[in-house]
């Protein structure tokens, strides 16, 4: 059996959970998620425990059983805790500033940029440089935050760009001049 897929998710104080068929809707503190599941896979509520199982061995049953966990598992966690990127803009002029409607992004392009916030996304941005993205939807935080790293990706003579917090950058010499 999959070591991962066969841990009950337990569900903590303060979540909801509720299946319907193939459908899981988890209410927390920090909003609602709801997803549809494959159907050959069974998802089970037993008190405050959520189990998965598979119908059979195949390797195509046992990725699906640890997958299918594991999304309970970030529903879980997200409408519970949350889940966060943050991103560091670096250049002479590139700036971030948070909007009622999303992110305005200023990257050296001769226009800004306006990134808007799909819904259950929250930007805060720390001195016009760092920009932290929260929300519930684990997949929809790093979605995000990949698409705003890709206005702009770090370029490798001056490491200008966005770039993930902690992220490195290989940077390359640039051309010796000719004498």
């Amino acid at each position: 059996m999959s070591r991962i897929g066969r841990k009950p998710v337990a569900v903590p104080k303060g979540v909801s959970v509720a299946v319907n068929g193939q459908q899981l809707s988890v209410k927390g503190p920090k909003g609602e998620l709801k997803r549809t599941f494959h159907p050959e896979m069974q998802i089970a509520l037993a008190g405050e425990l959520v189990t998965v199982s598979r119908p059979s061995d195949e390797a195509r049953h046992k990725a699906l059983h640890g997958l299918t966990r594991t999304l309970i598992q970030n529903m879980v966690d997200g409408v519970n805790k949350g889940f966060s990127r943050t991103l560091e803009i670096q250049g002479v002029g590139y700036k971030a500033e948070s909007k009622s409607t999303g992110l305005q992004l200023a990257l050296g392009f001769s226009h800004p940029v306006h990134y808007p916030a799909p819904p259950g996304i929250k930007f805060t941005v720390d001195n016009n440089t760092i920009v932290k993205i929260e929300g519930p939807d684990k997949e929809l935080v790093g979605q995000v935050a990949a698409e705003i790293r890709s206005l702009r990706k770090p370029e490798p003579y001056k490491g200008k760009g966005v770039r993930y917090q902690g992220e490195t950058v290989r940077r390359k010499a640039g051309k010796t001049g000719a004498k």
